[in-house]
């Protein structure tokens, strides 16, 4: 399916939030060597790095995509989109 560029730019952005999520999480439980995790804990981290995971899988596949229709260097969408994601202009005023 084609992707234009704003939903590249929010599918990073979610992939993002879920990476995220996880970084959270190891915060919050500490390491799992140094503190065990309890199953809940563990089953929590683990749905949050799977999703995280399928989500920027997701991403990786529709830049590709995106590049071959657009036959460009897959490398300069992929850091036109995180560069989109991480430092969104701001909307210009209305007057």
């Amino acid at each position: 399916m084609a992707r234009t560029f704003d939903e590249l730019v929010e599918m990073q952005r979610a992939a993002d939030e879920a990476h995220s999520r996880v970084l959270e999480l190891q915060d919050a439980y500490g390491r799992p060597t140094a503190t065990p995790w309890s199953t809940q804990q563990t089953e929590e981290y683990q749905r949050a790095w799977q999703h995280w995971r399928e989500l920027a899988g997701t991403v990786q596949a529709a830049v590709t995509g995106h590049a071959r229709e657009q036959d460009k260097p897959r490398f300069d969408i992929e850091a036109a989109v995180r560069t989109k994601a991480w430092h969104p202009q701001p909307e210009p005023a209305a007057e």
